[in-house]
């Protein structure tokens, strides 16, 4: 098993339920408390300010449901339900929960769910320590038990799909799937070549082909440019007009 650490925060409105799982996680090496909370509000503003990789989160409480406030999260925060409801259960893997852990639970029903969410997050990181760059030219991606090398001057764009991510390259119709995190990918990029416009898209600089107003235009493909990153690329636009 691998040796990361996992962030986590404990989203509860009961004292009693917040403290045992406070208690669980100091038990389980890999996994690291940064906050706990008695309301989704309390825990929303909290991850505004410092993101994590889990929650322990409560379905039913006052204001804003668990299953509510999953929906609200970032794509690389995983959720673990912990519900004393069984009804809900459906319902929470619909949102792609890791796991859903039914009060009263014991340590080794939690760690169970612990274990699935270490191993769904060293996979992600394996995979993402396997991308290999040769003066950021090229990317090496997992993709359907094969290593891809990647051209980036072929790239298009990125598209974040969940917990994978879409590579769309120029002349293939069909995009290259991979397990990474958007973020991570980021990261990896050249910062004058590619740039995020949206939760969801990286865009390569050199092969955008319009803009219209707030969109972007690659082979035929329109990326809205978010509000979060308009800054930034209209900069980007500015430095290389002629309108200036």
């Amino acid at each position: 098993m691998s040796s990361i650490k996992i962030t986590c925060v404990i989203v509860d409105d009961e004292p009693m339920a917040l403290n045992l799982v406070e208690s669980y996680v100091e038990k389980t090496p890999f996994l690291e408390l940064k906050q706990k909370c008695s309301s989704a509000i309390e825990a929303l503003a909290f991850l505004k300010k410092e993101p994590v990789d889990l929650l322990f989160l409560d379905i039913q409480m006052p204001d804003l449901t668990g299953i509510e406030f999953s929906k609200m999260l970032p794509k690389e925060t995983r959720v673990v339900f912990t519900t004393a409801f069984d009804q809900y259960a459906l319902e929470g893997f619909k949102v792609e929960a890791l796991d859903y852990l039914l009060k009263p639970f014991d340590y080794a029903e939690f760690l169970a769910a612990a274990n699935k969410a270490n191993t769904w997050f060293s996979l992600v990181k394996t995979n993402q320590q396997e991308i290999v760059s040769e003066e950021k030219e090229f990317l090496f991606v997992k993709s359907e038990y094969k290593q891809l090398r990647i051209k980036l001057a072929d790239v298009l764009y990125f598209e974040g799909l969940k917990d994978y991510i879409k590579i769309w390259l120029k002349d293939q119709p069909k995009p290259i799937l991979t397990l990474m995190s958007l973020k991570f990918l980021q990261e990896e990029l050249p910062d004058s070549h590619f740039m995020r416009v949206h939760r969801s898209f990286i865009v390569s600089l050199k092969n955008v082909e319009e803009i219209e107003r707030s969109q972007i235009i690659i082979n035929n493909q329109r990326i809205t440019v978010s509000e979060q990153y308009k800054a930034k690329f209209l900069e980007f636009v500015n430095k290389n007009s002629l309108l200036n």
